[in-house]
């Protein structure tokens, strides 16, 4: 047996088991705090919309703390059509939360009254804390929003939207494409499912993931648009691709979503749609990469709007 080549826990060609989970598990930090940096500034949203607790998470065995769960929303209208946003799946892609919050802060004002819009800000606070892809279990959410989901950020979602009266007609889910997904959570991943590490190259820009059994390209195409006016649209690599996937159009590739258990396969509206930022770029900012998922979540419901909805 050797030590793998690419991550410094287990064997090489092996899987994970409990010890080098739990060895995996003692490397995780707290560094940032969801009660000031996502509750706090959830105290401030516009006038129209409320807080509902959709679970809990107990994490203090795992060196965490108790979470609140929370989705935000202006109510279920049945003469309007649903629009869910998302944010903070991965943790460690701090514009998605962000972006989330700073919409319900200001823009989700425009449209409280076209739209019902229903926010879930933050769907992993351990991983926002930790800056971390996974959960404590070395569980990834955004692979695991099934039915009867062994991830608990990913069930408490689930089970929530069950609950939603009315057919969702587009989710945005906003994500940040990372310079660590290539430097740790691709070697670790690899790791842990006893496969041999591949990475592509970051792209640098603003792109799109949507669904390939449903792709909606004009509703891709018109977010990007809106995007451009504050990031750049990343670059197709030398092969036409975008991490690792071909492109469909400029700045958009695609996944079958459901059938991969994320969260953008979680409902079935028709228009879907993942964002990804890259906030390592030297052409970025915190700031602009807020300011992209804004554009994104801004984008989307204009496009709704010249649609008829």
């Amino acid at each position: 047996m050797t030590a793998n080549p690419d991550y410094d826990i287990g064997i090489a060609g092996q899987k994970w088991g409990d010890a080098e989970k739990a060895q995996w598990l003692t490397r995780q930090q707290i560094q940032r705090s969801y009660q000031q940096q996502v509750l706090v500034k959830l105290e401030q949203v516009v006038p129209g919309f409320t807080r509902q607790q959709y679970g809990e998470l107990d994490y203090r065995q795992y060196g965490g703390g108790i979470y609140p769960l929370y989705a935000f929303s202006n109510g279920l209208d049945a003469d309007k059509v649903t629009v869910l946003i998302s944010g903070g799946v991965h943790g460690y892609e701090t514009s998605g939360v962000q972006g989330a919050i700073r919409f319900l802060q200001t823009a989700a004002v425009d449209y409280r009254d076209h739209f019902n819009i229903v926010v879930l800000p933050c769907i992993s606070p351990w991983g926002y804390e930790t800056i971390n892809r996974w959960n404590p279990l070395a569980l990834d959410p955004n692979r695991n929003f099934i039915t009867d989901s062994p991830v608990a950020e990913s069930a408490a979602v689930v089970g929530y939207l069950q609950q939603l009266s009315l057919p969702v007609l587009a989710h945005i889910d906003l994500h940040e494409t990372t310079d660590s997904d290539n430097s740790e959570f691709r070697p670790a991943k690899a790791a842990r499912d006893g496969e041999v590490n591949t990475n592509w190259d970051i792209p640098d820009g603003f792109y799109l993931v949507g669904d390939s059994t449903k792709p909606a390209a004009e509703f891709q195409q018109a977010i990007n648009q809106a995007v451009s006016k504050v990031s750049q649209i990343a670059p197709a690599d030398g092969n036409g691709c975008l991490i690792g996937e071909a492109i469909s159009q400029p700045g958009v590739v695609n996944y079958p979503k459901k059938a991969l258990g994320l969260c953008g396969g979680i409902t079935d509206a028709p228009y879907v749609t993942t964002t990804e930022v890259y906030p390592d770029s030297p052409n970025a900012s915190p700031e602009q990469c807020i300011m992209a998922q804004m554009a994104a979540i801004i984008g989307a419901l204009e496009f709704l709007k010249n649609k008829g909805y």
